[in-house]
């Protein structure tokens, strides 16, 4: 085995491998279902992502799955030969492989071997921020490591952050005590929800005055980050990075209209996560779950932005989003500045509505036209009224600037005239309020 030690430096000479079957099954969502190159582009970026020095990666083409070392033994040995005329401390392979294949891999290269969840905890354990985050990479590493029982729960404290996958104590640790992790999963779990009984509490809170979540979605580094700098001109992490995000983020913002909504980042989806890191990153997305509108972010220049695509609308029509019912979901088609000139031209042409929207989340283009979009949306199902008020009422007033749209407002000397957009529910309690007092509304009528 290689020393634990050299595997943890930061320049760690690594290899990416992409399994690839040459025949699929019918029905089958084996990760070899995208573009195999695009697919081990991904993998590198994950490796990347916590400044491993990739040397070498390559697709290996399989006739089957072998259940002792997930390669033919063919294959192992010419990696074999690789590795240590490479000198390689570490192999990954983008593909979930068995405690038994580690195990084995791990012995006839002698080095260390992670699979593709490996390698993805690692970056979350190294990306997290807030307390809810890394509590949920904790659970999501302790149940991937309760299945395999091969390296201490202890090792998840490292100071260099991550979870230890990459160094680990190696053969001589593979006794581990079972209750200790059972114990801490207890743990965390209740400080779960302890952190998600005050994430409600503060949702609670914003619904008192009522703003608009818009949420942005989408497959790690499709831009999400960036086009919520631009939006919001805030400083949000934002790098051409797999995975640059992992904590939500809320900024306020005004539309067009003057409307103020909360704008959510969230973190990115990736394809074939374990069950485990789904489960737990699920109440990561409860902003999602909670929002009024969805925005969906796709890396339009991606080779496999369609593959992308159906990744995140699975997640999505799994969590049941309300959202997307009563509004719809708008696809931000980002990133039309890496696109040539005649696709651009020939994406803008295909676009016959409001559904999709060709943007670039560095250059600006587009962001004017998916904004009023935006507004349109919001505006659905809600009523314009008119009142006039006596600026004596000035708590009447700050409540409908509070709770509603102030599209129009003209003063005289005595009375404030105001043009509001406001939910059904909203206008209701708000017309009951001034029935007790002295204001006085005009005519009204529903928005279209």
């Amino acid at each position: 085995m290689t020393d634990a030690k050299a595997v943890l430096t930061a320049a760690t000479r690594t290899l990416v491998i992409s399994p690839m079957l040459r025949k699929v099954s019918a029905g089958s969502r084996a990760p070899e279902a995208r573009q195999p190159e695009a697919r081990l582009a991904e993998a590198v970026g994950l490796a990347q992502a916590i400044d491993l020095n990739v040397v070498h990666g390559e697709v290996v083409k399989l006739d089957r799955l072998r259940p002792g070392t997930l390669l033919g033994s063919g294959g192992v040995e010419r990696l074999k030969t690789l590795i240590h005329d490479q000198e390689i401390t570490l192999a990954v392979i983008d593909w979930a492989v068995t405690p038994v294949q580690q195990r084995n891999l791990e012995k006839e290269w002698a080095c260390k071997v992670i699979d593709r969840t490996g390698l993805i905890l690692e970056i979350f354990g190294a990306r997290a921020r807030t307390a809810e985050g890394k509590l949920q990479v904790e659970l999501a590493a302790l149940s991937y490591q309760r299945s395999r029982l091969v390296r201490s729960w202890t090792h998840l404290e490292r100071q260099r952050g991550g979870f230890g996958f990459l160094g680990g104590p190696g053969e001589s640790q593979l006794e581990i005590d079972r209750r200790l992790i059972e114990q801490r999963i207890a743990k965390l779990k209740k400080e779960l929800e302890e952190v998600k009984r005050t994430r409600a509490l503060h949702r609670k809170a914003r619904k008192r005055v009522p703003l608009p979540v818009v949420a942005l979605v989408g497959y790690t580094n499709a831009g999400k980050s960036t086009l919520f700098n631009l939006l919001t001109k805030s400083r949000v992490v934002a790098k051409d990075l797999l995975f640059a995000t992992l904590d939500p983020t809320i900024r306020t913002m005004k539309l067009p209209s003057g409307r103020e909504i909360a704008l959510s980042d969230t973190v990115g989806f990736i394809s074939d996560l374990s069950t485990d890191l789904v489960a737990a990153f699920r109440a990561t997305l409860e902003e999602v779950v909670e929002a009024s509108l969805v925005l969906h972010v796709r890396d339009i220049a991606h080779p496999d932005t369609a593959a992308q695509a159906a990744d995140v609308a699975t997640v999505l029509a799994d969590l049941h989003i309300e959202a997307v019912e009563h509004h719809g979901l708008i696809e931000v088609l980002n990133k039309i500045d890496l696109l040539p000139l005649e696709e651009r031209e020939a994406l803008r042409a295909q676009i016959r509505d409001g559904d999709r929207l060709p943007v670039s989340a560095v250059t600006g283009e587009g962001t004017d036209v998916l904004l009023a979009e935006i507004d349109r949306r919001l505006e659905k199902g809600r009523d314009t009224a008119e009142y006039r008020l006596s600026h004596r009422e000035g708590g009447n007033i700050a409540w409908l600037y509070s709770h509603g749209t102030v599209v129009e407002r003209h003063d005289d000397e005595q009375y404030a005239y105001l043009t509001v957009s406001l939910l059904p529910e909203e206008r209701a309690r708000f017309e009951r309020l001034i029935g007790k007092s002295a204001g006085q509304f005009s005519h009204e009528h529903s928005a279209p």
